[in-house]
């Protein structure tokens, strides 16, 4: 599983022109990718990392402050654009495995604590954030 995480003022997600989710107020946008082989252990290790990791100012995390998390799925993250001018995306699990996983990272971080705004999965998303610092990281499931 990897996860672009990045600090944000305020974000939002559209899709056909609604706003299907948004954070108002400070917190994290996670982009999140999967791949063949995640499962259970992943999904409760990346959504445990970003709600502890301390990207929000004064190295505070949003467990401690109780910053809203907007989750984004994107299988793009697992493009590999290595050899020639097109990438291709076979390291990109299937929608059928993809979904359900990233759906699961979405409800373990609500069950953590998190206020949980989603994208909407496998749809055309406009996204809009006001980076923070900008502070961005890229995690990576061991």
């Amino acid at each position: 599983m990897r996860a672009v995480i990045q600090r944000v003022l305020s974000a939002s997600v559209r899709v056909d022109g609604e706003v299907v989710g948004e954070l108002d107020r400070p917190g994290l946008l996670v982009y999140l990718g999967v791949t063949h082989d995640d499962g259970p252990r992943e999904v409760g290790w990346t959504a445990r990392k970003v709600w502890d990791l301390r990207l929000l100012r004064e190295e505070q995390s949003a467990s401690d402050v109780g910053a809203p998390v907007l989750v984004v799925s994107q299988f793009t993250l697992y493009g590999d654009a290595r050899k020639g001018r097109r990438p291709t995306w076979q390291a990109a699990a299937p929608g059928q495995v993809s979904e359900p996983l990233y759906d699961a990272v979405c409800a373990e971080l609500e069950r953590l604590g998190a206020e949980v705004a989603r994208g909407r999965f496998g749809a055309d998303m406009q996204v809009e954030s006001v980076n923070d610092g900008p502070i961005t990281l890229v995690l990576d499931t061991p």
